[in-house]
């Protein structure tokens, strides 16, 4: 008995179900000349509740604990011998036994013991699905008995189908509230068992994000400081800020307040749709052509500025924010009473100083809330890796390291002296198994930019020529 049939099965049901309840309080009204408490279609949907539920909740009694007393039972009929005293093994066990039942390919010979278990499991699977059917098709018919029996002018439905309604909607309710508490305390189980082997002194305050895994243990772990991410993130953050709240504004104050109704039909929903391109699309555009763009600025400027900078998160980040603070502020500022307007404007006001002074001030409550989902927006999607490599060359000097991340060469980071490595988007850590000359990693002096004839190998922080 397969989930689809179940489903058809129980669609058909509810269609029966729903007409006999109609058929039923048609009768009834007729015969007995009296105006019923409820209309027909309530008199249905109270026969659909008392059949169809009974029978659903038969089937999910059945997959919640069925299988599970199957594989014990399954479990019981081996010889003792046969039955591993570890839980895993005993999974590995009932698996064999499973895929031997199904028909499914096996390591090994089966065994007799096996061969008898997997025939038990098959003569146990189909006598519970039978058994199953069976109560679901009698307390449906029995749901259904009783709903025609019932069926008087007096019958409450219409109470009786809102209430259950009522309960329905108080279990979604409670079904979100218990997954947030799910979540919340496997996070804390997760958390417990991290600060079992890190410091949370050393997690809270440290000040190099560089995780290890090469210890085993509850000592020798370090790296894990927590503050470069929340630097790295806040600075994002703010950048992405610095470009969306001003245009964000400036477009929402065009389309409420200037821009044509044809014009505002047009340009609304295309700059909503920037809210739903994938994050992955936004961050391919910020590695093909932002970050080299920027780059190219810099260098017309005489600033150096890299292609996987903080910068280039934090502007492509506010253009993916701009769409949630424009159009959120947008129906803030269109909900602003027009007669609010039309007094400033009587008493001499400017355009502009209407919206500056009466509508900006009326809507601002809206247009905080609408700043503050952008700025929750771009701490969420932001996540910063630092590092920090200290290298020197022969002659002790600070050099400069390309970044490798999966094959692709990335322009070298400054080392200078007491100079820590700046948020790097994307998880970009130097390799510190080799940096080779082949792969296109030249180093260079910090300072004179002179190349450093050999390639310099970093083993375990230490280098070597």
């Amino acid at each position: 008995m397969s989930n689809l049939a179940v489903v058809a099965v129980l669609l058909v049901l509810v269609a029966v179900a729903y007409q006999i309840g109609l058929a039923r309080s048609r009768g009834v009204a007729l015969a007995s000349g009296v105006r019923m408490h409820s209309l027909p279609r309530y008199h249905g949907l109270l026969v659909v509740l008392n059949a169809a539920l009974p029978a659903i909740a038969v089937y999910l009694l059945w997959s919640l604990f069925g299988g599970s007393v199957i594989e014990a039972m399954v479990l019981a009929s081996l010889p003792p011998e046969q039955i591993p005293a570890d839980e895993l093994q005993q999974r590995v066990v009932l698996q064999r036994i499973q895929n031997l039942a199904s028909g499914f390919g096996m390591l090994g010979e089966a065994q007799a013991y096996e061969q008898a278990a997997a025939a038990y499991l098959q003569s146990l699977t189909t006598t519970g699905q039978a058994v199953t059917a069976a109560l679901m098709a009698t307390v449906a018919a029995l749901g259904l008995f009783w709903s025609w029996r019932g069926t008087t002018p007096q019958t409450r439905a219409r109470n009786k189908v809102e209430r259950a309604i009522e309960i329905g909607l108080i279990a979604c309710s409670a079904i979100a509230i218990f997954t947030t508490v799910g979540i919340v305390l496997s996070m804390l189980g997760e958390t417990i068992r991290f600060f079992q082997f890190i410091n949370p002194a050393d997690f809270f305050f440290g000040t190099v994000w560089n995780p290890r895994f090469e210890t085993v243990g509850t000592s020798g772990q370090e790296g894990f400081g927590l503050l470069p991410l929340l630097s790295g993130t806040l600075l994002i953050m703010i950048i992405a800020m610095a470009v969306a709240v001003p245009l964000g504004l400036m477009i929402a104050i065009y389309l409420a307040e200037y821009a044509p109704y044809h014009v505002r039909n047009v340009a609304k929903p295309a700059i909503e749709v920037l809210a739903g391109i994938p994050t992955v699309v936004y961050g391919v555009f910020a590695l093909v052509t932002v970050g080299p763009f920027l780059a190219g600025m810099g260098e017309l400027l005489g600033v150096n500025i890299r292609a996987t900078s903080a910068l280039t998160a934090g502007v492509v980040m506010g253009m993916m924010i701009i769409p949630f603070i424009s159009s959120l502020s947008d129906d803030i500022i269109t909900q602003v009473p027009k007669a609010m307007r039309d007094g400033s404007l009587a008493l001499g006001g400017t355009k502009a100083e209407t919206i500056v002074k009466v509508v900006l001030p009326a809507a601002l409550p809206g247009i905080v809330g609408a700043i503050l989902l952008g700025v929750s927006k771009a701490i969420g999607e932001t996540m910063i890796g630092h590092g920090r490599r200290q290298l020197s060359g022969a002659d002790g000097q600070p050099v400069r390291i390309g970044f490798h991340h999966h094959g692709v060469h990335h322009q070298p980071v400054d080392r200078r002296p007491g100079f820590r490595q700046p948020a790097v988007a994307g998880g970009l850590r130097p390799r510190t198994d080799a940096v080779r000359d082949d792969a296109g990693a030249q180093c260079h002096r910090a300072g004179g930019g002179a190349q450093v004839p050999r390639t310099i190998r970093v083993i375990n922080d230490e280098p070597t020529h």
